[in-house]
């Protein structure tokens, strides 16, 4: 179990560097070199990796549907990263040897490998999902989960309830997942794989 532990807390450490740090020195990056293309599908992914936050706080309350948007984000991720044809053009016809392209194309190939393969070891959580919140919290392997998300509350929301954390949480998906639903059902039979009006 230690192990297990190990490598839950591991994986959170990375979310942190490849799904906030690196997207954001990038975007900053690209705003500054004014690089549309790049621009673009790091909004694009800023407003899909949402849903890692809104799962932060899901677990926080320890709400069972967190360990699947989190399981979700994983594979969104990397599908928002490569699914638009005409960024991806713009993109290729961007200088191969422009330090912001081969920094972006490491970073996407990167975060998209990190995403896959956490999203194939955290399969086996998906069985706490299906357990009621009191049953999560004293089941070890599921607390293992909620461990990052409790210590992440300590340290920047240690004054508000457990409540108010899953209200910020569920608001939050269901925010997303209308989005979600809008642009699947609706904006994506309109434009297809173009980002142009993203």
């Amino acid at each position: 179990m230690e192990l297990l532990r190990s490598l839950v807390w591991m994986d959170y450490k990375l979310a942190v560097l490849f799904a906030v740090v690196f997207p954001l020195g990038l975007l900053i990056w690209a705003t500054v070199k004014q690089s549309e293309a790049i621009i673009r599908l790091l909004i694009i992914y800023w407003r899909v990796a949402s849903l890692l936050a809104i799962t932060v706080y899901l677990l926080i309350a320890a709400v069972p549907v967190g360990y699947v948007t989190s399981l979700a984000a994983r594979i969104l991720i990397p599908i928002c990263l490569w699914f638009w044809v005409d960024l991806n053009e713009e993109i290729e016809d961007i200088p191969p040897k422009r330090p912001l392209k081969l920094c972006f194309s490491a970073w996407r190939w990167a975060v998209s490998i990190y995403m896959v393969a956490g999203a194939i070891a955290q399969i086996s959580s998906l069985q706490c999902a299906a357990q009621p919140k009191a049953q999560i919290i004293t089941n070890a392997f599921c607390r293992l989960w909620l461990e990052a998300p409790w210590r992440y509350k300590e340290i920047l929301h240690g004054g508000f309830t457990e409540g108010f954390m899953a209200f910020i949480g569920i608001a939050g998906l269901i925010i997303y997942v209308t989005y979600f639903l809008y642009f699947v059902l609706i904006r994506l039979g309109k434009q297809g794989r173009s980002a142009i009006s993203s």
